[in-house]
């Protein structure tokens, strides 16, 4: 357990919790008058983790396109046609029972995240281009077809949907945790998905190893195809939940999420030739990003070096993913060729 990627994210994010605690200073409550931390405290950590909940739940689906060996950089343009296609599916509706409204929203943000990432699958499976050209072709697409359809307005969603995702649960006003607990839901299912099911073992032999996997007799076209569903999948759920929490959608929205995402799943430990990487480290990466995202507003710093600070988290996680990739091969390389002991002399 203390040798796995996820232990140092874990020890990564406590470090930075407890930086920007210590440096983000206090203000006096008014009701009680008593000192609250500007960070450690209800309201921000809820927040946090609700801006993390959307990016970690894409996240998820993009480290299951990774370790195949693949990329999906249209996961934002997903996202916004998912939403614009509820918002309008629910205009058209009209008046209808609560419970129907959120049924009808639901099923079209994942139903259209889902022939989304179906449509990538076949493109990739069916011309044989590198997943990169496709999806960075279908982004701009798929943001189009959001774009005409809306013409560039955005829509209002009902209340009664926005009441769902703005339950407090029993918290005090203001803190809102059904995106925060559908990110661990996600996140659980999404650990189960990769470990416990063989198609989650068959991702992982074709990201290491595609040429085994085909000797094996792997369905390498089906396997192709299913992460790009679940990734579409994962982008249309995080569409309901943004829609549903900020009551509109657009097809501006997500607009750079690609960066957010792909980070987030690399910071996690996904590796960029396949093989490698898990749905709690996605998390985890999410919501170190957030963290990155969240100090640079705490403590009054410039918010244009937010980019920058990002972009030298991916660098710095990729490098740190060779070099520990590097040593790993090494060590198996001084233990193949140590001599063997025992037997007859």
């Amino acid at each position: 357990m203390l040798a796995s990627q996820e232990t140092g994210l874990v020890i990564v994010v406590a470090l930075v919790v407890l930086t920007l605690t210590a440096l983000a200073g206090s203000h006096a409550d008014r009701l009680s008058g008593t000192a609250v931390n500007n960070f450690l405290n209800s309201n921000t950590l809820i927040q946090v983790a609700t801006d993390a909940s959307f990016f970690a739940i894409m996240a998820i689906g993009a480290t299951i396109v990774i370790i195949s060996g693949g990329i999906d950089l249209s996961v934002g343009s997903i996202y916004a046609l998912a939403g614009v296609s509820m918002a309008l599916a629910l205009r058209a509706l009209g008046q209808a029972s609560p419970s129907t409204i959120v049924v009808v929203g639901l099923l079209t943000c994942v139903g259209v995240g889902l022939l989304c990432g179906v449509l990538n699958g076949m493109l990739v499976v069916g011309l044989r281009v590198h997943p990169f050209i496709i999806t960075l072709g279908t982004m701009w697409v798929l943001r189009g077809i959001a774009f005409v359809a809306t013409k560039a307005e955005s829509i209002l969603v009902p209340f009664s949907l926005t009441s769902v995702t703005k339950a407090s649960l029993g918290l005090r006003g203001g803190l809102y945790p059904v995106p925060m607990l559908v990110m661990i839901a996600v996140t659980i299912l999404g650990t189960l998905y990769l470990t416990r099911t063989v198609m989650g073992r068959h991702i992982f032999a074709f990201g290491g190893n595609v040429e085994a996997s085909r000797f094996a007799g792997l369905a390498l076209g089906r396997i192709q195809l299913g992460v790009y569903a679940v990734s579409g999948l994962t982008a249309g759920l995080a569409a309901f939940l943004g829609a549903s929490l900020y009551g509109s959608a657009s097809s501006g929205d997500a607009q750079g999420y690609e960066l957010y995402v792909i980070a987030s799943a690399v910071v996690g430990g996904a590796s960029l030739i396949g093989g490698k990487g898990s749905a709690v480290g996605a998390m985890l990466g999410a919501l170190l990003i957030v963290l990155i995202r969240q100090s640079i507003r705490t403590l009054h710093f410039d918010q244009n070096y937010e980019w920058i600070v990002i972009g030298c988290a991916i660098i710095v996680a990729v490098v740190i993913d060779r070099w520990s990739a590097g040593v790993t091969s090494r060590r198996l390389s001084r233990s193949s060729a140590a001599p063997a002991t025992g037997g007859i002399t």
